[in-house]
């Protein structure tokens, strides 16, 4: 077992390793007051004891019927330790040898028990405690003074520890003082370093500089002085141009009179040129008023892949009075009807439908071919003339295909919008070196079960049709509007194929029984032109209307098949008797009636500006080449033949067009297109048609 460590010598260990003192344990076993306490307890038993009867057995009876006092024993030594100081003897009257003996002489660690006293000597005991307690206060005041040294040797281990500490933090301080002084002289180095280095790369760039100025300054040198060979060779050409300006001003003044006579030549003839293009309108105008204002096309579309090939001679096409060379005017039709037959049971012969139209489209006519046709008429739109163009026929029949085309992206198959489009785009460009100007807003909109929709709605105003109302631009005004619709400004063809695709997303479609999926409305595209000649003040502004009626079959074949059936036949109902309307406005118009029912209908509604006065109106009627088709194409020539009217011979009236045109043969020469401030709607209600 190692020896105890003096607790002077644990102080000084706290301080090398700079951590708490740690207080050494107490080495005494009791204190002074507890063996005074337990002294006074034996003798407050043994009083009593002394008061009874003496004796051997009472004295049995007294060690047998109480505990036995507790044995103090000495705490055993370790090796090396000195023993106890030996307690001098205490006579008394009843304090034997033995017990100072015993007292005096503490039994050593693994030495023999000392013999114990009998029970009834209580006085020897009592003796041997004091013995023994004033052995233990001695020990206990020496090991008083060794704390109170151990104390003050502690106290000044402190006082030196905070002493030193002091120190420490001032030289920590100090020493931080010089760190910062060293690293703001490091700072203060590198800055002084990095000035050299920057000095050194000016004065580098600054020797640089000089030697290419130095250059310069040698080429400006030589330059100066090729500048002055050059000055006196141009000082001597200048004496010789000189000599010969005076005989270029008498040239000068010639050519001066002769471009003032050029110009004079060439004021006449833009003078002349303009004469001649508003001639060309009005021609222009009575061609197409020869044509008639209001013409019928027939078109019939190819038999289609999958579908079965008609028999010979149900569609007949017979040539016009100058033979295969004159575009065909006619269509036969022969219908076979097993209803009918003869007295003997033999089926009754076909019977044949003659129609005559404008001109006749058989079914391998291509879109360019058909678009060539209506070429003129689009001209009379960007003359300042109300065009509305129609395709009229069953579902199926190809009427969206004339009107739009087919897949985008093949110019073989686009329609009359994306041909009219750039056919327009085109004239405009070439009467802009002329002095006009044009400008063109499109529109979209579609017309289903009487509801005006707008095609060209994006986010969340698609499908809000009931808020699209056809009003009138102003108080007074002719002019109609659709609110809530979208006028987009176009000017080239990219910008007219991305409104038509945003309107063949929004357009309201459904399957019938003839097509899969069968456009429900008529939709309506609107180009408004406006055309201005800024150096004569003219303007011309007029609509091009470019019209995709619904389907026009009758209810029982067009129903749609499964929940949706009433839905298809309201829409029906509402097709039908918007075509009907528009059949009894054109009649009306054809017999120059005095009340037009343009409100029976929101589709005649809409375009009764571009029906009526010197509006040209031509319908597609679009029929299928399919026998089992026979009765809704019968019904559909039907239709087209009592709004058409052969071609009149002559003129109605040369002024009759709406237009004030300035005739190179009138005595002033002068005239105006059309009066700025006045509108088309307007200019169109005081014109006859």
């Amino acid at each position: 077992m190692e020896p105890q460590r003096s607790p002077l010598l644990e102080v000084k260990g706290n301080l090398e390793l700079k951590r708490p003192l740690v207080k050494a344990p107490s080495r005494l076993p009791l204190s002074g007051s507890r063996f005074k306490r337990r002294l006074d307890q034996m003798e407050d038993i043994l009083e009593p004891e002394k008061k009874r009867t003496r004796g051997l057995d009472t004295t049995t009876k007294f060690a047998t019927s109480h505990h036995r006092a507790p044995v103090i024993t000495t705490v055993p030594q370790t090796q090396g330790q000195t023993a106890a100081p030996k307690v001098p003897k205490k006579t008394g009257p009843r304090c034997s040898t033995a017990v100072a003996t015993a007292a005096a002489a503490p039994p050593k660690l693994g030495g023999k028990k000392p013999s114990k006293r009998p029970g009834w000597d209580l006085k020897g005991q009592l003796c041997d405690l004091n013995a023994e307690l004033k052995c233990y206060r001695e020990r206990t005041q020496t090991l008083d003074q060794e704390n109170q040294q151990l104390r003050d040797q502690l106290r000044e281990a402190q006082q030196q520890a905070t002493a030193l500490g002091a120190e420490r933090r001032t030289l920590e301080g100090e020493l931080a003082r010089v760190q910062a002084q060293a690293e703001q002289g490091q700072q203060e180095l590198e800055n002084l370093s990095a000035r050299v280095l920057e000095l050194e790369e000016r004065l580098g760039t600054q020797e640089g500089l000089v030697q290419e100025l130095q250059k310069e300054q040698l080429g400006l040198q030589a330059e100066r002085r090729e500048l002055a060979t050059r000055l006196e060779e141009q000082e001597r050409r200048l004496q010789t141009s000189e000599a010969a300006l005076s005989g270029s001003q008498a040239e000068v003044a010639s050519l001066r009179q002769e471009a003032a006579a050029q110009a004079t030549l060439l004021a006449e003839r833009g003078e002349r040129l303009h004469g001649l293009e508003m001639e060309r309108r009005r021609l222009h105008n009575q061609l197409q008023e020869l044509k008639g204002n209001i013409r019928v096309f027939c078109r019939v579309r190819p038999v289609l892949p999958g579908e079965p090939t008609p028999p010979p001679g149900f569609l007949l096409f017979p040539s016009g009075p100058a033979g295969s060379s004159d575009p065909p005017t006619h269509l036969s039709l022969l219908r076979c009807d097993e209803r009918r037959g003869t007295l003997s049971g033999v089926p009754a012969p076909p019977t044949r439908h003659d129609f005559s139209f404008d001109r006749v489209f058989p079914p391998g006519s291509g879109q360019d071919e058909v678009f060539e046709e209506i070429a003129m008429l689009v001209q009379s739109a960007l003359d300042g003339y109300p065009v509305c163009i129609f395709a009229y026929g069953q579902t199926g029949s190809g009427k969206t295909f004339t009107m739009e085309g087919g897949p985008a992206g093949d110019p073989q198959v686009e329609g009359l919008i994306p041909r009219a489009l750039r056919h327009l785009f085109s004239v405009a460009q070439e009467l802009s070196g002329q002095g006009w100007t044009y400008s063109f807003v499109a529109s979209y909109v579609e017309i289903y079960n009487e509801t005006v929709r707008d095609l060209l709605a994006t986010g969340t105003r698609k499908g809000q049709g009931g808020e699209c109302e056809i009003r009138r631009a102003g108080p007074g005004s002719e002019e109609l509007t659709v609110t809530n619709a979208r006028y987009v400004p176009v000017s080239c063809e990219k910008e007219v194929e991305t409104l038509l695709l945003l309107a063949r997303q929004n357009r309201a479609v459904a399957r019938t029984a003839q097509n899969e999926r069968s456009s429900r409305s008529h939709s309506v595209f609107q180009l408004q032109i406006s055309g201005e000649h800024a150096g004569r003040g003219l303007q011309c502004a007029a609509p091009l209307n470019l019209v995709d009626l619904a389907g026009s079959e009758r209810l029982d074949p067009g129903l749609a098949l499964g929940p949706g059936e009433r839905e298809r036949l309201r829409e029906t109902q509402a097709i039908n008797s918007s075509l009907s309307t528009l059949g009894l406005v054109i009649m009306a118009l054809s017999n120059k009636e005095s009340h037009v029912p343009y409100r029976n209908s929101k589709l005649t509604y809409l375009l009764q500006n571009s029906l009526g006065g010197s509006a040209k109106m031509l319908m597609f009627v679009n029929i299928s080449p399919l026998e089992e088709n026979v009765s809704e194409s019968l019904n559909s020539l039907r239709f087209a033949s009592k709004v058409w009217l052969p071609p009149s011979p002559a003129l109605s009236g040369p002024l009759a067009t709406g237009f004030l045109h300035p005739h190179p043969f009138c005595p002033s020469g002068q005239g105006t297109f059309i009066q700025k401030g006045l509108t088309m709607a307007n200019h169109l209600q005081h014109t006859p048609i």
